[in-house]
């Protein structure tokens, strides 16, 4: 059985105050264009559908336009709701759209919705698990000690009525430890928010949505497929992607990445000002950092010229340098080693880590951790 596997489309989304409701039309397009010519047995959309709980009337007829575009293709969705999302409002119409072979979650009301599906090799057993916090999970399990989101998963997990001779796929919208943040996503601070992945041991693959880049924790079958598109500068050297994963028999599961190719791409451009305005014309949205040691008057509208779509403009010289290290000892508490690195990484090399790069520092930490 073949799924494409989707999450955190954040329809009706602004980065730096500007609409990307183009780009999403355009991906999502492509989108329906992958799933003809994979022709996937069902689509998954892991969460965050929209970008705020009370989403734009555009943004909702644009995921309208996409579901028709899956359900004319008879493909069977199944959605949940995430932290962005208001689960309720998701789920308006779910019974109805339930005939339509479109199974979205409800709000987490004590049992984890599940569909049953089979194919040549048997049963696979969709769950559904919309994103929940302690004290949503709480309230249903008043005999539990739920002080976590660690101790809600599992709680919610322990709960479920696996068979396990079924293959098992769980849809979930959560953070898992061990995995690698963007910029563009709601993390809590500490670590507050961490379930840890053997709690989905049983299962044969987990569809994870909520962070923005591609990844898997622990075991290839734990995966986030990532965002479709990029909405942070974090994801300037990120590759986008539709996760297509194959179920064959019990313990079989194949996973590749089919590209995704944006209206326009995010990118950092470095230089001095003369510099800049020498580079061709481009519409791809960027952040433009200025090497000058002066201010440039009215930099961006001369900027503009070149590049209509930038976002961002930053200097990094010797004044802004003196800033940064002033106020680096005050974040460094609430960030990662890996994320520390990769900061210390772009003030040397003046470029941030590549995907393998930062996957050697992340592998290294690993090792360190575990020794102790």
């Amino acid at each position: 059985m073949k799924f494409l596997h989707l999450s955190d489309l954040h329809i009706g989304i602004r980065v730096n105050e500007m609409s990307m409701l183009a780009d999403q039309e355009h991906i999502l397009a492509q989108i329906i264009d992958i799933a003809a010519v994979e022709k996937p047995d069902a689509v998954i959309i892991a969460g965050d559908i929209y970008d705020k709980t009370v989403p734009p009337a555009e943004g909702v007829a644009l995921f309208d336009r996409f579901l028709t575009c899956l359900v004319e293709k008879r493909l069977p969705v199944f959605i949940i709701s995430g932290n962005h999302d208001c689960a309720e409002r998701v789920a308006f119409g779910n019974h109805l759209m339930h005939l339509a072979g479109v199974h979205i979650s409800s709000a987490f009301s004590g049992e984890v919705e599940n569909i049953r599906l089979t194919d040549g090799f048997g049963a696979v057993r969709i769950w559904l698990l919309p994103f929940i916090k302690p004290a949503t999970v709480r309230r249903f399990f008043p005999e539990t000690e739920i002080a976590t989101y660690n101790d809600a998963v599992r709680a919610v997990c322990d709960s479920m009525s696996l068979d396990d001779n079924e293959r098992n796929v769980l849809i979930c919208h959560q953070f898992i430890t061990g995995a690698v943040t963007c910029d563009s996503e709601q993390v809590s601070v500490g670590g507050l928010d961490n379930v840890d992945a053997t709690l989905f041991d049983r299962f044969d693959y987990v569809a994870l949505g909520h962070l923005h880049k591609p990844q898997t924790v622990l075991r290839p079958e734990v995966r986030y497929c990532g965002t479709p598109l990029k909405y942070s500068f974090s994801e300037a050297g990120c590759d986008k992607s539709v996760t297509v994963v194959t179920l064959n028999e019990k313990g079989d599961v194949k996973i590749t990445e089919k590209p995704l190719i944006p209206l326009h791409d995010m990118r950092q451009i470095k230089g001095r000002f003369d510099e800049i305005m020498a580079y061709d014309k481009s519409e791809d949205y960027l952040r433009i950092i200025l090497t000058d040691e002066e201010d440039i008057p009215d930099a961006v509208a001369k900027i503009r010229g070149v590049f209509p779509n930038i976002m961002r403009l930053d200097y990094d010289n010797s004044r802004t340098r003196s800033a940064a290290v002033f106020c680096a000892a005050v974040d460094a508490e609430n960030k990662s080693p890996a994320e520390l690195f990769g900061e210390l990484y772009e003030m040397q090399m003046g470029a941030e880590m590549t995907d393998e790069q930062r996957k050697i520092v992340d592998d290294m930490i690993s090792e360190i951790w575990e020794g102790e």
